[in-house]
């Protein structure tokens, strides 16, 4: 018979909409505040295509009552703790009952191998493994009372963190989720907080103050499991974090400078291509276009809450970057392409700046300039959550309102896309100890 494990989410309820909810999260995933004048004009678009709304912080923490906190608060039990159920008729007696002993979410593998007879592997298509860091729960299937096992789990993220033990929760918050990332919050102002989940497993009662030699006692517990999973140097750079090359860690296509894509190429997702983020750039499209020049999509990626998209409309070159929903900027070419092979290149000339500056775009149809413009704000850290790139078309939404969602296939036929890097230096936008870090966990 199966084994089932059922987890009611990942996380606590986001809170990464705001006080006031947006009509667009790639807003807030962009360090981006709007104001709730500029969400109004869209209430209606809630819940189409035509808005990437996200509720707002009110509701999330009402969905993680009676915790406190929420999504990406990985210290209090509102960020983390989510219900699981488990069925397996051939190996559990016990049904509809509760099981309250401590469990994390790196203890399933342990358990399927428990239940399966299989040992945890040594190597793996000949690399070694790291050992598994979770502990079988099976053994509370046919007990509830069985003494708990899993003792000690710390928690992390953006710098919010906390270590559980033996009942007991030492915790610290120390970023909001829907605050701007500014980079204003300090470590030393970080206050840490102590519960007792024997009589209080809901968080709401601070012991802080009158247990302070328990909370130093957790607060040391801390820093040997921190250490010891590599938690260390600790990153608080939310938004930074979401685009590899600024937060200085392992990139799939770090270090290469040119890529070359071809027809029915899709999907794309945006670590798995080169990252034109912040920089100088070249995108080059071998084509042969029909009479009249065509129409539709010769490559795009992300969509209609932002992006960018090379085509052709009524058989005139369009580059369009499409800023986090807010601004639309083109660069169009004013003629149409001549039938025949046709080498389409866009350029990018980054200002330079902080992540998300300017710059100046330039369209050449087989070698002569026919367009250029300015763009005033691109994307800076991340495109899309689940548009990635596509060649040939723009699946999904677009990513100009001015071709049609679904319909918008190049009629002509492309060669090849190549996507050129320029030699802009972000190096010194990184911070030197987190990149060390990365690089000695690569090895």
């Amino acid at each position: 018979m199966t084994l089932v494990f059922y987890i009611a989410g990942d996380n606590g309820a986001s809170a990464e909409g705001g006080r006031d909810g947006v009509i667009n999260e790639m807003w807030s995933l962009n360090n981006q505040p709007v104001s709730m004048e500029a969400t109004l004009p869209h209430i209606d678009d809630i819940g189409t295509v035509m808005a990437y709304n996200h509720y707002p912080v009110g509701w999330a923490h009402a969905m993680d009552c009676p915790y406190q906190w929420t999504k990406q608060v990985a210290s209090h039990w509102g960020g983390t703790r989510n219900g699981m159920a488990v069925r397996w008729p051939q190996g559990i007696a016990a049904e509809g009952e509760v099981r309250n002993q401590f469990t994390h979410v790196i203890d399933i593998t342990p358990t399927i191998l428990e239940c399966t007879g299989l040992p945890a592997p040594d190597f793996v298509n000949g690399i070694m493994q790291q050992p598994l860091e979770g502990i079988s729960f099976a053994y509370s299937f046919d007990d509830a009372a069985a003494p708990e096992r899993h003792t000690t789990q710390y928690f992390e993220m953006y710098g919010n963190r906390g270590i559980y033990h033996d009942g007991w929760s030492a915790i610290t918050q120390h970023v909001i989720p829907f605050k701007p990332d500014t980079g204003e919050v300090t470590w030393q102002n970080d206050k840490w907080e102590l519960y007792d989940g024997a009589t209080d497993w809901s968080q709401a009662h601070d012991l802080a103050a009158e247990m302070p030699d328990k909370l130093a006692e957790l607060q040391q517990l801390f820093l040997i499991e921190a250490a010891k999973y590599k938690v260390f140097p600790l990153d608080d750079r939310r938004i930074w974090r979401l685009n590899p090359e600024l937060a200085g860690r392992p990139d799939l296509m770090g270090g290469r400078t040119s890529l070359t894509l071809f027809p029915g190429m899709v999907h794309l997702m945006e670590n798995a291509v080169l990252n034109v983020k912040n920089k100088s750039h070249t995108v080059t499209a071998e084509i042969e276009a029909p009479e009249g020049g065509g129409e539709g999509v010769i490559i795009a990626q992300g969509g209609r809450f932002g992006g960018w998209s090379l085509y052709v409309l009524e058989g005139k070159p369009v580059y369009c970057h499409n800023w986090i929903g807010l601004e639309h900027y083109f660069v169009r070419g004013e003629e149409p392409l001549p039938a025949g092979p046709v080498t389409l290149r866009y350029e990018f000339a980054f200002d330079g700046g902080k992540p998300g500056s300017g710059g100046t775009g330039t369209l050449y149809v087989n070698d002569r300039q026919v367009a250029q413009g300015r763009i005033d704000n691109t994307v800076g850290y991340t495109f899309s959550l689940d548009e990635g790139m596509d060649v040939g078309m723009d699946l999904a939404t677009p990513v100009s309102e001015e071709y049609a969602m679904g319909d918008n296939a190049f009629t002509g036929l492309i060669r090849r896309v190549t996507i050129e890097l320029g030699n802009d230096d972000v190096s010194r936008l990184l911070d030197a100890e987190l990149v060390f870090s990365n690089l000695m966990a690569a090895q």
